[in-house]
């Protein structure tokens, strides 16, 4: 039995993976994480539009009749039920909106099957909060979940559970939500459907000068100072700056990402073919981080730090290798084995990662050989940070690739 695995070039700058098995050739499925924003989805009076959510149903269907692996992060309960609390106009108070939320849940997942259900589609909901997030074993399991639903060829709509969420900003209008996701699964292309055509140098609304960025190869720190926190409309609560975040999140996640808008059945295949009305972000990224490294990178949380010197530093930062207890100076914090820690060079985070040995254990063996240190600690790992608990800061990280 012979195996071949081809890479080749698609339209739109994608690449397929190609595998030839005993004679047949199938082609690999690309993931695609969509999310639709609040503006993206609601009318002129700040309620659910139907006929939004049927366009973009026939836009999300034609991905998967493409056969393209679809992972939906809608938001859109609030504006679905407001107006059966009551309220004239979408509510302001929280107490409100997560009252409208616990109704419109149930409406807005209702919309999006009737509208599937045209298609053959079967969908599922998923309601998250940073908890689970937070959460190793809750993390994974929302990764076993996601992988077992788009196995069974069902099209997961998420959206953050705003009925007990402390901050209805939590995720940013869902942005940072699916970014998060889309690093989790390891999607191939995150498309954030706004209400703006892409990100601009200023507001486009308020000012005729701005200029839309085409490409971004990355996110550098001037295009996050240019953005406001201002939101791209009334009914939306992310807002650009809060999308160039989640931008920003995704590909160091390996994800590349659209931000645009676009209309009809066809816009996300436009998107997907390098047509799209927006901004395209990510080039030459690294492969996915596993979802070990995710949860450490984005979601533990810290509890100590660890001070090393210039080589422990070039170690880790340059040739990619784990923490040993020669190059550590000094721990603040106390904490256990398992912990994730932060890790400081000169003053300034260079990485996190999750610990073999307690605060005190290290406080014994600092500065020594690994030998030395698991006869004095009695240990059995000459790590104290094993380089696949270890990642790299943003800044590092960008430094590195």
């Amino acid at each position: 039995m012979t195996l071949f695995v081809l890479i080749v070039k698609e339209e739109g700058s994608f690449f397929t993976l190609i595998i030839e098995y005993e004679g047949v050739i199938k082609m690999a499925k690309q993931r695609i994480v969509v999310k639709i924003g609040s503006s993206s989805l609601t009318n002129k009076n700040g309620g659910l539009s139907l006929a939004k959510i049927h366009e973009h149903t026939a836009a999300i269907a034609k991905l998967k009749q493409n056969d393209y692996e679809v992972i939906l992060i809608s938001s859109g309960a609030v504006s679905a039920g407001f107006s059966d609390l009551g309220y004239p106009t979408r509510p302001v108070t929280v107490s409100g909106k997560q009252a409208s939320a616990a109704v419109g849940q149930g409406l807005l997942i209702q919309a999006y099957t009737e509208a599937f259900r045209k298609y053959d589609m079967v969908t599922a909901q998923l309601l998250l909060t940073k908890d689970n997030f937070s959460n190793e074993t809750q993390y994974g399991n929302v990764y076993s979940t996601l992988t077992e639903l788009v196995k069974r060829d069902v099209i997961p709509i998420i959206n953050e559970n705003d009925t007990v969420a402390i901050d209805e900003l939590t995720f940013g209008d869902n942005d940072m939500l699916s970014a998060l996701v889309s690093g989790l699964v390891h999607a191939d292309f995150l498309i954030m459907l706004t209400d703006i055509n892409g990100l601009y140098d200023k507001n486009p609304k308020t000012d005729s000068s701005a200029k839309r960025y085409d490409r971004l190869a990355t996110i550098s720190d001037q295009i996050l100072n240019q953005t406001k926190h201002e939101s791209g409309s009334k009914f939306g609560t992310g807002g650009m700056k809060s999308k160039i975040l989640a931008a920003k999140t995704a590909i160091s996640l390996g994800v590349r990402v659209f931000v645009g808008t676009g209309c009809g059945e066809d816009k996300l295949t436009d998107i997907l073919a390098n047509n799209g009305d927006g901004t395209y972000i990510g080039e030459h990224l690294t492969s996915n981080l596993r979802k070990q490294k995710q949860w450490i990178a984005f979601h533990s949380e810290i509890s100590g730090k660890i001070h090393v010197d210039k080589g422990a530093s070039d170690a880790i930062t340059l040739q990619g290798k784990s923490l040993l207890p020669a190059g550590i100076k000094w721990i603040d914090g106390e904490f256990e084995a398992g912990a994730v820690v932060e890790v400081f060079y000169e003053d300034k985070v260079i990485a996190k990662g999750q610990v073999n040995y307690s605060s005190e254990e290290m406080i014994l063996s600092k500065g020594e050989s690994s030998q030395t240190a698991m006869e004095i600690t009695m240990g059995s790992r000459p790590e104290v940070i094993h380089r696949d608990r270890l990642v790299l800061s943003m800044r590092e990280a960008y430094d590195y690739e």
